[in-house]
């Protein structure tokens, strides 16, 4: 079964940056929207970023534009989140999802949660005041 592993979270100082990654081995990784999300203590889960199969198309929060960047390396099965600018609202557990594309719109992706079929573990992202 299809399981994204992310990795890269940690604790970091309000200001600093952190880069997480996602990696879906095993399938034909070119052929997966990726997503991803984060969940605070008592908060619901939200979408954060989103990116296309391709690359080619990408979306974000209001809260995280300009401030994260998703890229994706479909060489290394892999999608990075990089978090600049980090501030302790950032704080939460970030998870990565997976869907088929032929799943959702073409050449689009969504940050609803429900459009996701495979979900990682998290990674926990710690940020100080």
């Amino acid at each position: 079964q299809l399981r994204p592993v992310e990795s890269g979270g940690g604790l970091v100082q309000s200001g600093g940056s952190l880069r997480l990654s996602c990696v879906v081995s095993g399938f034909t990784f070119e052929n997966y929207v990726i997503g991803w999300f984060r969940q605070a203590p008592g908060k619901e889960r939200e979408g954060v970023s989103c990116i296309s199969s391709s690359g080619g198309y990408t979306n974000y929060a209001d809260s995280v534009k300009g401030r994260f960047t998703i890229s994706r390396d479909n060489a290394k099965d892999t999608v990075y989140l990089q978090m600049n600018s980090l501030k302790p609202e950032d704080t939460a557990v970030y998870y990565c999802a997976a869907v088929h594309r032929e799943s959702t719109t073409q050449n689009m992706c969504g940050m609803t949660r429900i459009l996701y079929f495979y979900w990682g573990q998290g990674t926990q992202v710690t940020v100080s005041s």
